[in-house]
């Protein structure tokens, strides 16, 4: 089901103040539909995992991170899991020095309580006193948040994207650049300017992330660990587990907890 956003999120997205925050309930499976806002958007989970759909590529959002997403980023948010989200809304023309660009954002104890305190906040009201330095302080933690490599950009270029859409759809696929190449006819090096120009990031980086994201969606529904890494292309549970070590300094068994 892919309700439209509600009047709730349109009246949140009028109100005057710089920041507002609000929380909703999402069960597994659902999605938002595809919207946007005239203002700059953090989106948070206590519970649950989320994957952001963009026109140019696709987060995937899990606890103890959230996706800051710029103003008027036309966006379709997917729940994987029982979702509990919670979502800032900032002026970002009244609340300078934010992130430039959409990223996924490590969330420090200090940034998840703050979120949640929030929620509680009366936005009907100018907030004053204590709710307004809750506030001051929520948007300084969040200048403050590291990133993650947790977005896999898309291509515009039609036929670089039909490569895309198969290795999303069969990431485990073990066809080498040489043979991608041949079955969009073009040369090697064409295809590996191509991804560099289009994503930013070489073919072989291109897979691993695309391999990254389908491997955090298999671990957030619950399949086991080697289940994942076979359906990723890896040939076994360790060498996957290396991997997704050297993106995340975790195990794919603890990535969640």
């Amino acid at each position: 089901m892919t309700p439209h956003p509600s009047h709730k999120h349109k009246q949140f997205d009028d109100m005057a103040w710089p920041v507002v925050v609000m929380e909703n309930r999402w069960p597994a499976g659902m999605s938002t539909g595809w919207h946007f806002h005239p203002k700059g958007q953090l989106l948070y989970a206590t519970e649950g995992v989320m994957i952001v759909h963009t026109d140019a590529g696709s987060w995937i959002v899990p606890p103890n991170r959230a996706l800051w997403m710029t103003t008027g980023l036309r966006h379709n948010v997917t729940m994987v899991g029982d979702v509990l989200m919670r979502t800032a809304y900032i002026d970002v023309e009244k609340v300078l020095i934010l992130p430039g660009e959409s990223s996924v954002i490590n969330v420090s104890p200090l940034l998840r309580e703050l979120l949640v305190e929030a929620v509680g906040i009366n936005f009907r009201v100018e907030p004053k006193g204590r709710d307004a330095r809750l506030l001051e302080l929520l948007i300084d933690e969040i200048r403050v948040s590291t990133t993650l490599p947790l977005h896999l950009p898309m291509p515009s270029h039609e036929r670089l994207r039909t490569i895309c859409d198969k290795l999303c759809a069969n990431p485990s696929n073990s066809f080498s650049a040489a043979q991608w190449a041949a079955s969009i006819h073009v040369a090697e090096r064409t295809l590996h300017r191509l991804f560099m120009k289009e994503t930013g990031m070489t073919f072989a980086q291109w897979r691993e992330q695309a391999r990254l994201v389908h491997a955090l969606r298999g671990i957030a529904a619950g399949d086991k660990v080697i289940n994942v890494a076979l359906d990723c292309g890896y040939g076994s549970a360790s060498s996957f587990a290396a991997m997704f070590r050297r993106y995340f300094g975790a195990s794919p068994s603890s990535f969640y907890q």
